[in-house]
Order: structure tokens, then sequence, then C-alpha cells
């Protein structure tokens, strides 16, 4: 398979995109001959200046260049540096002649038949080594800030930076903060909570001794809390995409960061991002993936939250507090409501580099990672927890106990040289002594005082987390 030449030029005229103008020089590029996309592991390919505003010309040409201009250009200058971005400006293309170009050339330079099918497209350029290409971040730039001002300093001469592929940073239909956090929210006591029913889900936290609930149907049109709990700043962030529920620490390495939306996504699990620098930040992992904060060991550390109805943590906890429907914000917060067509299928929005089988990609796995055995990670089936009340294992040098009640809620524990025999689905759970232990949302005590303390954790789809930690170990 031989890759186009890259050769010819490009007139000089004016292109616009939203009302940004764009000059094209005169250019001309050297003949190059490359390998194979397959082999080119780590090729540096240059999106030029005149190849971006060729590209974005696409979605809005304003002066002369005429349509057969263009298409003489893009068959002309093609090349690997133009894949990524050709699938990324695809669907606003409105000329069927160009996109039928574009479809062709990834034909010819892949040897693939896959037609229009851009998420089949992308599978499959995730699936190659990645390339290099200089310039392909401020492509990036040039385009998203059109959506809108703020998306620019995400990728501006920022590709450097990148811990994770650029191809694989998505724009996910929103602007920044387009899906609204709630910042500092109001709080009900419980029996103020007159608009939940016991049935309605709920992911608890305690931080101590602050006991708070949120409701699914209340944080699926926020997708995250920013707020003080028990004295500590947190940033509770739901990726309804990917159903992932973190509690993170917002303070780390002696900084304050003030976590948002970005309105990109990673794998189909969304992209945070801080207010002070614009990075971009994995939201599985807690760490900045793009931007300034990168290289400088930061990571959020998180903490547990449980998953489970509105009746069993009211009754666990009955001074607990519970978000207020005054939101600030006007939507349907019924049971329910919030992404009802996408949790009732195992289909996905945004899909990923992986296809994996063992599990349906929205099962729900607990999910287990310790900064102790930063190489390891554990997935559980939640259903297979649910007929195995007492579970143990290991994962790397820390032991771990999982004690699922009978609603299905997990909590995890570090069981040190105890072994456990048997939990009673409530309050009580019984190590191979006969000793009983009394379990809290902090740790776990003996009938003679001693603790045994909460590991952190956290429930997610199965493709969410097996996206971000392909070589995770499964248990169902």
């Amino acid at each position: 398979m031989t890759l186009k030449r890259t050769v010819g030029t490009v007139s000089a005229s004016v292109l616009i995109i939203t009302g940004a103008a764009y000059a094209v020089a005169q250019t001309r590029t050297s003949p190059v001959s490359p390998p194979s996309v397959v082999s080119q592991k780590m090729a540096q390919y240059e999106l030029t200046q005149a190849d971006q505003d060729l590209l974005l010309s696409f979605i809005n040409p304003i002066f002369s260049i005429t349509k057969q201009q263009q298409l003489t250009a893009l068959n002309e200058r093609w090349s690997p540096a133009f894949i990524a971005p050709s699938l990324e400006i695809f669907q606003f293309i409105a000329d069927s002649k160009i996109r039928r170009a574009i479809i062709r050339n990834l034909k010819e330079t892949s040897g693939k038949d896959i037609g229009t099918d851009i998420n089949a497209w992308y599978r499959w350029l995730w699936n190659e080594p990645e390339i290099k290409v200089a310039g392909y971040d401020n492509f990036k730039a040039e385009f998203y800030k059109a959506i809108d001002p703020r998306f620019e300093k995400y990728f501006r001469n920022r590709g450097d930076s990148a811990q994770i592929r650029l191809d694989e940073i998505r724009w996910g239909g929103v602007r920044q903060d387009g899906i609204p956090p709630l910042r500092q929210p109001k709080m009900l006591r419980a029996d103020q909570a007159d608009y939940l029913e016991d049935d309605n889900v709920v992911f608890g936290i305690e931080v101590n001794g602050d006991v708070r609930a949120y409701p699914k149907r209340i944080l699926a049109w926020h997708e995250m809390f920013v707020d003080e709990v028990g004295g500590i700043d947190f940033a509770g962030v739901y990726c309804t995409l990917c159903g992932t529920v973190i509690l993170y620490e917002t303070d780390a390495k002696g900084l304050s960061h003030n976590i948002g939306t970005s309105g990109f996504l990673y794998r189909s699990n969304k992209l945070m991002y801080d207010k002070d620098t614009q990075s971009l930040w994995n939201t599985i992992k807690g760490e900045p993936v793009l931007g300034p904060l990168v290289g400088k060991d930061i990571s959020l550390q998180h903490r547990s939250v449980v998953t489970t109805t509105w009746g069993e943590w009211k009754r666990r906890h009955p001074k607990t507090k519970v978000l207020s429907l005054d939101t600030g914000h006007r939507r349907d917060y019924g049971e329910g409501v919030a992404y009802h067509e996408y949790f009732a299928t195992d289909r996905l929005m945004f899909n990923t580099p992986y296809q994996d089988q063992r599990l349906k990609n929205k099962d729900e796995v607990l999910a287990l990672r310790f900064k102790s055995n930063p190489r390891e990670q554990l997935a559980i089936s939640a259903d297979f927890l649910k007929k195995t009340p007492v579970y143990e294992d290991n994962l790397g040098t820390q032991k771990i106990l999982v004690l699922t009640d009978k609603t299905g809620a997990n909590r995890v524990y570090d069981p040190k040289d105890v072994t456990f025999k048997s939990f009673d689905g409530d309050m009580t759970a019984t190590d191979s002594s006969g000793k009983t232990w009394t379990l809290s949302e902090s740790k776990l005590v003996s009938s003679d005082g001693h603790e045994l303390k909460r590991l952190p954790y956290n429930r997610a789809f199965w493709f969410g987390w097996h996206a971000t930690y392909p070589n995770s170990r499964l248990v169902k």
C-alpha cells in the first residue's frame, strides 16, 4: 500500500469560517513518498497553514476559490496529515463532491472500504500507530474556536504536551460548561426532599461526618458538582456516557483547581478542564492530559461514591443532606428523563478504539485503581457482586474487601490480615474467627474496637472503564 504523493500548489485566495478570515499564501510542498500508515509509527508530517486553510474552506468558502480548485488542491495535497482533520470536519461539510473526495482519499490511503461511517473510520485510525502531525493542534484550535472562542486555548500550540492522541479528542456537541456544573448547590434536609421517591437512584458520599446524596435525576443534567464537603473542596464528576461518578479532591500539590466541563470527550469519557490554565483532564484518571499542567505530576485524589437508592441511603443516614431542585436552571428533573434513550440501549453515542464483548457495553462494574499500584486495575461485574456479598481479592500489594448490600450497593475496605466469611446485607460482617464488624461509610469497626479503613472506588460502564484501561483485569 502506497500513500499519495503530496505535490502541487494552492492558488492565493482568502477563505473564511464563521467570520474569521485566513489568507492562503502561494505555497508549494516538496514531493514526498511516505511508506504505509501501518509502518509509519512515529512519522512527523506537517499540516501547513495552507493545508489548514484549505480544510477550513470546505466548511464555509466565501471568496474567490472555486469548488474545482478546492477539489484539485485536496487531491494534490492529500497526505496522512489530512486523515484526522478530514474526519473531524466531515459532518460539517455540505458539499457532496468534497465529501466523496475525502472518502476516496481515505480508501486509497488505508486500503479499507468503510464508506461514510465516520465512527468506523475513527476506529480504524485509532487502531493504527499514531502519526504525529505538526500543526494539527493549531488546526483544532482554529476549527473549534468558531464554536466557542474558549476552545482555542485547549489546543493552540499544545501538541507537544499531549498525553493522549489528539485525534481521539472529539467534540461532544456543547460549549465549555455547556452542560452547567452545579457550583455550591443548594442542599435540603432529608425530610424536605419530598420530590424524591424511595426507588430513585442517588450517589451518596460521606466526608468527615458530612453526609450527602446527589440524585441521578438531577446530576445527569449537570454532570458535575463543585462544593466544600466535610471541610474539603471537591468536584463530583458524572460522565453520563460512560456511567462513571467520581469524587475528586480539587486541591493537589498545593494548588486549588477550579474544574469544569470542557465540552470534549476522550474515548466517550468527558474531559474536564481547569479555569486557570485551560488544561484538559482525563476524568477517570483525574490527571491533566493536554496543556500547561501536563508533566507536573498532578493527580487528583479520589474518594468513594455509593450508588444506591434514596430510600436505602435515607434509612442508613436519616440526617443526610440532599440536592435541592432549586439549581438555578430549568430542566425536567423527573426520574429517568435525562439520557433516557441512551441508558435504554447498549449502543454508544461516541465510539472507542475497542470492542470488548466479555460484558455488554453498559454493564456496570466496580472499578478499582490505587496510586500504590499504578500498572494494575480491576473491574468487578456489579451483577457478580450482587450474588457475592462478600468478595476478597488483591490488586497488586493492596488487599480488598467488597461488601455488597441487599440493594446491590458496594462498599470497599482494606481488610489487612482479616478474612471475612459473611455479611448480613445491612450493617454487620463476620470474620473467620466469629468476630463481628459494623459497617459505616468510612470504616469497618470490630466488636473489640479495631478499625479497617474504606478504600476509594467508583462504578462505571464496562466499555468506559475498558476504554481507559484496556488491560484491566475483569472478574465476572
